[in-house]
């Protein structure tokens, strides 16, 4: 007896169920006759395998056929059907990736991920970086080709006159540069992750944040105070509460307690994983108190917004190193213990005598230590006026 087969007239009317053809071919319908797909199944090294050949409403029945021949073709000459599509698939993308060039993989990112940058200013600096040091030197050429060599030209240029800037850079290209892996354009490592390490180190030759000397802080302060902007009272609130720019700039009013006179930095936020609890200063409350209260940031700035005021007014400062002036200024000029201090940088203590003596934050130590930071700061302008910024009632 004959064995029964489909015809184009049962591949559109045939109800729900796995329907077989011939040579491994089956119609598969499903969701009450509206999904309709061809399959081939198989077996190979004693295991079932299916392979999708299309849907029934674009491959006819005739071209179904010839797809199931031509995997029973390969499985006559022991070549797995699957696997076979599978390099084909992979020798298409990697055909496709020598099209690719570095600005189509960065464009891509940057619709993908600009809306996510919240801060306008943000998304505009990454356009402006790129479009400035990055595609002029490698836009056109294949992603899957860029070397450390390639990245390095772009930054090397502006290493020594624009370090803030150059790091920014690097990072932007090895976010893209890793963007582009993911989606199979390029593979190995990525070309941007150590090319600093063939760079020269800032001027202080130990590869710290350039720092402003203790001894000139007074002064800077009061020209900072003078500044009537976000990013000076930003600046400001950094310096004496010895914080990391991320940890400002993300600073939350639910983060602050002006009664307690508290900010509370949570572990999420911290570069060691841990919650700290910064004491803040008369001068520390009364610029968060002159701040616009509309806002739930107290700083909605972007990361690049105070080193860009700094490089107006100090262009070999960094606004980290601000976190050196004060270590300095700590262990030249006053009496506190180095954990105190440590623990005022919110620097991890490893040694077990400091570790055991320490036990809790030490805050009440802590808050004495950055009142008196705070007066030094105050030296050369205690009757500066204080300029409230986009204050409401």
């Amino acid at each position: 007896m004959k064995r029964k087969v489909l015809s184009a007239r049962t591949v559109q009317t045939i109800g729900d169920g796995w329907h077989h053809d011939a040579h491994g071919l089956y119609l598969q319908v499903t969701a009450n006759g509206t999904g309709r797909s061809w399959v081939y199944r198989y077996s190979h090294a004693g295991r079932q395998r299916y392979i999708g050949l299309g849907p029934a409403h674009t491959i006819s029945l005739a071209r179904a056929r010839e797809l199931a021949r031509e995997c029973g073709e390969l499985r006559l000459r022991n070549i797995d059907p699957l696997l076979e599509r599978q390099r084909q698939k992979q020798a298409l993308i990697v055909e496709q990736a020598k099209a690719v060039t570095f600005k189509d993989v960065a464009e891509a990112y940057l619709e993908l991920h600009l809306d996510s940058f919240r801060n306008p200013k943000h998304r505009q600096q990454w356009r402006n970086t790129l479009a400035t040091y990055v595609y002029p030197k490698i836009g056109n050429i294949t992603v899957a080709d860029i070397g450390p060599a390639d990245v390095l030209r772009c930054i090397e240029p502006i290493w020594n006159t624009k370090r803030e800037t150059a790091s920014r850079v690097r990072q932007r290209i090895e976010r893209i540069m890793d963007y582009a892996t993911t989606r199979q354009y390029r593979t190995g490592d990525n070309p941007a992750a150590h090319v600093t390490e063939s760079l020269p180190k800032t001027k202080n030759g130990k590869g710290h944040h350039a720092a402003l000397p203790y001894s000139e802080l007074p002064a800077f302060m009061a020209e900072l105070r003078n500044r009537d902007s976000l990013s000076a009272l930003a600046l400001e609130f950094t310096i004496l509460t010895a914080a990391r720019t991320g940890e400002v700039i993300g600073a939350t009013r639910d983060e602050v307690d002006l009664k307690a006179r508290t900010w509370t930095i949570p572990a999420g936020r911290m570069k060691a994983g841990k919650e700290h609890k910064v004491p803040l200063s008369a001068r520390a409350v009364e610029i968060l108190q002159g701040l616009d209260r509309r806002t739930k940031r107290l700083f909605p700035l972007s990361n690049m917004a105070m080193a860009e005021l700094l490089k107006g007014m100090r262009p070999d400062v960094t606004v980290h190193g601000f976190r050196s002036t004060f270590m300095d200024w700590c262990h030249e000029s006053t009496n506190h213990p180095k954990v105190v201090i440590d623990m005022a940088l919110a620097h991890k203590v490893g040694d077990k005598v400091e570790a055991a003596y320490r036990r809790g934050d030490l805050f009440i130590k802590r808050t004495k230590l950055m009142a008196a930071w705070a007066e030094y700061c105050e030296k050369a302008h205690t009757s500066a006026a204080v300029v409230p910024f986009c204050k409401t009632s």
